[in-house]
């Protein structure tokens, strides 16, 4: 049985049991601790409470200076630290991309091409669009996704096939009850 989120709890027991961002929100609310960021920030930050009892504060990204975020963009614009996907930047690209939006996957490439230019950022968007077109391409479901991964696992099982949503539904309102890993595991890789 899962237990309450309470500043009481266990590091072990925090860790070995799935949370929605929400609720974390409100343990974080209840006890002064930011509610702010991403889940696996917010759950970072519960988890040195409940360790230590200190509240850390969430990271702020430094903003760049508002004027020289106004500057011409072009192909050559080169990705800096500091790389915000405004709208500026966003009414760039689309003139070089009709169907241009900000894709997870491009914004991890910003994020993780710091020093390349615009023109690679294009050259990088197409080749992801070739990427799509492979009818075994999946996307990558990032980590605090559990639920999307759990579901996408679910079917790939081939003992799951013709199976329902509903059923794949019920499955991971189960497993995340359960203490430890929500990851898929498929009853056939016991045997």
């Amino acid at each position: 049985m899962r237990p309450n989120l309470t500043t009481d709890m266990s590091i072990q027991s925090f860790k070995d049991f799935y949370w929605l961002k929400e609720e974390l929100q409100i343990f974080c609310r209840e006890n002064g601790i930011s509610a702010s960021g991403s889940k696996i920030e917010i759950s970072n930050r519960i988890e040195t409470f409940l360790r230590t009892g200190e509240i850390k504060k969430p990271i702020r990204k430094a903003k760049g200076n508002r004027a020289a975020l106004q500057i011409e963009l072009s192909l050559d614009t080169v990705i800096s630290e500091n790389h915000r996907c405004s709208q500026q930047v966003r009414a760039f690209f689309k003139t070089v991309i009709s169907d241009f939006h900000f894709s997870t996957y491009i914004q991890n490439y910003f994020k993780n091409n710091i020093g390349k230019t615009y023109r690679d950022a294009v050259e990088a968007w197409y080749k992801e669009e070739e990427r799509k077109k492979d009818p075994s391409y999946k996307k990558q479901i990032a980590p605090q996704f559990e639920y999307n991964q759990y579901i996408r696992d679910f079917f790939a099982d081939p003992s799951n096939q013709g199976k329902s949503r509903k059923e794949a539904i019920e499955a991971w309102n189960t497993i995340k009850k359960l203490p430890g890993s929500n990851k898929y595991i498929s009853k056939h890789s016991f045997l």
